[in-house]
């Protein structure tokens, strides 16, 4: 039986928090996955969900805190991904004493709107030793409220992105369905090297070192990383990122507005665009706002493959249709 909101149209539907640019959101909808409400609370990410779909029910008041999941219940998913500072290794791990730890605002939902799954995603650093209460309270709720829990660390180049990414991917389903979720299997080809990636839209201009750069740029990028906006701006990271992307031959100190002209010499910078298909967006996916809060909402996204292997595997344990994996 499908969830309370289905309409009889066989789509599976969801309920995502911290929706940002939309790469959880974009990644399930192409796993089946009809989004019945997107909560996110800022502006310039509010603008690129609606720009690129009018049609999905983004809320006008976007704060988790604020949010009743009472109108929603039932329905098949509830995803999301709530901020990652109180849990990263770039800032200073405060978890729950952080006031932007919204778990339990995740968890205060989840009982809320008992969906039949539930996907959470966080950066690695919610696996270290500090956290392990922390975990083991999330999974204890949320057995106690009728789901399987479990956690895994899951790399995005494993899942065509170029960059490694590793992020925390909770999925929780309830229980009398629990035993057909699987997994997603990695891809066995290599995602493309951030050359043979961005080649075109760094000559796009024509730039004539656009060929002796995509040799240089070999291999996969480092983790993207989009800040706070309490602390961060347009640029690649701190210190080790910068020196990473500059292997690469990428200049990671900050973000350019266009690509090389013709006779650019030195270290290219990446541009949000170029930025956003490294995360694994489609070219076609319009990132909203200045260049500062556009990065932002780039680098602080779920890459959709990601998303969407993961949400295959949510939707075929709730359509109960194989206990093997996806093809």
């Amino acid at each position: 039986m499908m969830g309370n909101y289905n309409g009889g149209r066989g789509a599976l539907d969801s309920v995502e928090i911290c929706a940002g640019a939309g790469g959880q959101a974009l990644g399930l909808e192409m796993a089946g996955f009809h989004h019945r409400a997107l909560v996110e609370i800022d502006t310039a990410a509010q603008a690129t969900l609606r720009g690129n779909r009018p049609q999905w029910n983004v809320l006008e008041n976007g704060d988790v805190c604020q949010f009743s999941g009472a109108q929603f219940r039932g329905v098949d998913l509830f995803a999301g991904g709530v901020p990652c500072p109180p849990f990263s290794k770039a800032g200073k791990q405060l978890g729950h004493k952080d006031e932007r730890d919204l778990f339990p605002e995740a968890i205060r939902l989840v009982d809320e709107i008992r969906p039949r799954a539930v996907m959470l995603e966080n950066v690695r650093g919610l696996l270290d030793p500090c956290f392990d209460d922390y975990r083991h309270n999330l999974m204890t709720t949320l057995k106690r409220l009728g789901y399987a829990a479990e956690c895994r660390l899951l790399n995005a180049s494993d899942y065509g992105v170029s960059q490694l990414r590793p992020r925390v991917i909770f999925v929780a389903i309830r229980t009398d369905l629990a035993d057909h979720f699987k997994w997603p299997v990695p891809d066995l080809s290599p995602p493309p090297s951030v050359g043979e990636l961005l080649y075109d839209l760094m000559g796009a201009n024509g730039w004539l070192g656009a060929s002796a750069w995509k040799k240089v740029a070999c291999s996969i990028a480092p983790t993207l990383v989009g800040g706070s906006k309490k602390h961060g701006g347009p640029d690649l990271g701190p210190t080790r990122a910068r020196q990473a992307w500059a292997a690469l031959g990428v200049d990671g100190s900050g973000l350019a507005n266009d690509p090389p002209d013709r006779d650019f010499d030195g270290m290219p910078r990446l541009t949000v665009k170029m930025a956003a298909r490294v995360q694994g967006f489609p070219d076609e996916w319009c990132i909203s706002g200045r260049k500062t809060p556009a990065y932002r909402q780039v680098g602080n996204a779920f890459p959709p493959p990601v998303a969407k292997a993961v949400g295959r595997q949510i939707a075929a344990a709730l359509c109960a249709r194989t206990y093997y994996q996806v093809a």
